[in-house]
């Protein structure tokens, strides 16, 4: 079969397309036919050699994928630790979601990843509930775009940040009650207030701005390093208003874990996909052989949603 890997270690341009041995199927998967992949940055750090596939996991990029079930002839989207950018993948039945009539294999493609890590992050790991604010960070990526629209749906109001004018209106649209364009504007105390919960992928860089805004018993989930992994925090202040901070990936948890998460996220979302109160939000399709043109769009932040792939 085809697939996307790596001729070596770097940008995006070390993707290429090859022929690989077709995958077989262990005990409790299926092998799904993929119509439709969606890329993330992840992908990027794949092949800058610096966030590896977990152990047991194929060297094939792809972390989200859709396709038929070749058991049921069913169309479905799917959660993945590697291999979505592929004709063909073995997969844990458990991880299957079904799509509904309103989405096509493109919308599919674009939801597993993403939206169970916003929907992990903002409600498992930072307990956001109904009544309070939380501040995304890069708001126009496709973490960002499913955070939003989860957080307005449980009725929490949403500030934004993106890093270009350009992205402002696409998030505010989505239903964020402000949007911040942080190249001109710092997203602190003084500019937005405090916050009940932060959705942080800058790490380092954005540390002390992102305590600064917190309220008492605020809550700093970090699910990204864009902007540096180490950094200082005053200690002080973690105290006395009794902040949290929480470290989250999702692509090394366990099985256990991923099947968990995905049946909450079938119970809590999926049907509102079906009835379009959500929708994943696509910025460009390609073709798959476009892999490595895919990654530089995302490598220069120029997205509003997801970048996926047909075959």
């Amino acid at each position: 079969m085809r697939a996307i890997v790596a001729k070596g270690v770097g940008g995006p341009s070390v993707l290429e397309l090859r022929q690989l041995p077709e995958p077989i199927a262990g005990e409790g998967q299926t092998i799904v036919d993929i119509k439709a992949a969606a890329l993330n940055r992840a992908d990027l750090l794949q092949a800058a050699g610096k966030y590896p596939p977990p152990p047991g996991e194929s060297e094939i990029f792809g972390l989200e994928a859709a396709g038929i079930d070749r058991e049921t002839k069913r169309r479905v989207c799917c959660l993945l630790g590697s291999g979505g950018l592929a004709e063909r993948v073995a997969v844990d039945r458990r991880l299957l979601l079904p799509l509904p009539d309103a989405l096509d294999f493109t919308a599919g493609a674009a939801i597993p990843e993403v939206w169970l890590t916003a929907y992990l992050n903002l409600f498992v790991e930072g307990g956001l509930r109904s009544g309070e604010t939380v501040l995304v960070h890069a708001a126009a990526s496709g973490v960002g775009t499913a955070a939003v629209q989860l957080a307005r749906r449980v009725g929490a109001k949403v500030i934004g940040t993106v890093r270009s004018a350009a992205k402002v209106e696409p998030v505010l649209a989505l239903g964020a009650a402000r949007c911040i364009d942080t190249s001109t504007t710092h997203a602190n105390a003084a500019t937005i207030g405090r916050v009940d919960l932060v959705l942080d992928v800058l790490g380092a860089g954005g540390l002390g701005e992102n305590l600064d805004v917190l309220a008492p018993g605020g809550r700093l989930v970090v699910i990204g390093l864009l902007q540096g992994a180490k950094g200082e925090i005053d200690l002080r202040e973690v105290l006395a208003r009794r902040l949290r901070i929480i470290g989250s990936t999702l692509r090394s948890r366990s099985l256990a874990d991923k099947v968990a998460l995905t049946a909450r996220f079938a119970d809590d979302v999926w049907p509102a996909f079906a009835s379009r109160e959500l929708k994943p939000v696509v910025d460009s399709v390609l073709p798959m052989k476009e892999a490595a043109k895919g990654l530089e769009k995302l490598a220069r932040n120029a997205t509003v949603g997801k970048v996926v792939l047909t075959w």
